[in-house]
């Protein structure tokens, strides 16, 4: 079976009013069996590989892939899948906790800002700067201890110019060469649930549980209009958001994958030009290579 996956199908179109509760956690799956389903990452991973080494040698533009998503979403998977074979020395990835107290001390772009990509490179946000429209919107407490004036307190402002921030920010980024491709995993209440429950009953994932993942499950609907608000509002033609349904891992990873290497094809990248110098440089050094006091 040819795999089929339109990017298009995913991506939140901008100005749209996003309703999560109507949007699937799980589709049709694109592959048949486990086989098959290695077969067609190993295939996706090797064309990204192929496309990373283009992108860093045009040294044209900045990639950067943020990611987002409930607890337990599938987000540390999909990165560790789907960018297993690009080359580190051109992908950094990045996870952001709670803020530390020097960050607080600057603007909520500040801590992210400081990570981006450079050109001919990717940098992966696992979470970003989105926490700051979505965790403190939902815990309002975080928002008062960050030291900000009452007058930039104003409830009725702060999330409308926060997300003028954020659209700002990523168009300026867009203006200058990096491309951003952002992916919101849409997980379902019940699949959480069980993934929760593997990661108590299964020894070498107990690492990944904690109490505090049950606390925030307390605050689930309050989580989904955070993020209805924020995908309406940062969705835009140069940032797109695309969200992929999570509840089957599997097809999750080879939406993503899909999804970043229609983004690399679009860039239309090359190799740089060897000019007619170079060239002659070139033949010099491997005449000097083939010459007898080359050979031992």
């Amino acid at each position: 079976m040819k795999m089929k996956i339109n990017s298009k199908d995913f991506r939140v179109p901008p100005g749209k009013a996003v309703n999560l509760e109507k949007s699937p956690t799980h589709v049709a799956p694109v592959y048949k069996s486990k086989k098959q389903y290695h077969k067609l990452i190993e295939d996706h991973v090797e064309s990204l590989s192929l496309l990373q080494q283009l992108h860093y040698a045009s040294n044209r533009y900045a990639l950067l892939l943020i990611f987002q998503g409930m607890d337990a979403a599938g987000k540390d998977g999909a990165i560790r899948h789907v960018m297993s074979g690009v080359n580190p020395q051109g992908c950094e990835v990045f996870s952001f906790k709670q803020p530390s107290t020097e960050e607080l001390e600057h603007d909520f772009l500040w801590r992210t800002t400081r990570r981006l990509p450079e050109r001919g490179r990717i940098g992966i946000f696992n979470r970003s700067y989105y926490e700051e429209v979505l965790v403190v919107r939902v815990h309002p407490k975080l928002l008062r201890s960050q030291g900000l004036s009452d007058e930039l307190l104003d409830k009725k402002t702060i999330w409308r110019e926060r997300y003028r921030s954020i659209v700002d920010l990523e168009e300026h980024l867009h203006r200058n060469g990096t491309r951003i491709i952002k992916f919101f995993l849409h997980l379902s209440k019940a699949e959480q649930r069980k993934r929760f429950l593997k990661r108590i009953d299964e020894p070498d994932k107990n690492w990944k549980f904690s109490l505090s993942d049950t606390h925030e499950r307390e605050y689930w609907k309050h989580y989904l209009k955070a993020y209805e608000a924020c995908l309406s509002a940062t969705s835009t033609h140069h940032a797109p958001w695309h969200v992929v349904p999570a509840d089957d891992k599997e097809n999750a990873r080879l939406i993503v994958s899909q999804i970043v290497l229609d983004a690399l094809k679009a860039l239309k990248m090359t190799y740089p030009k060897t000019t007619a110098k170079r060239r002659r440089e070139l033949k010099s050094i491997r005449k000097r290579l083939c010459g007898k006091a080359y050979e031992r």
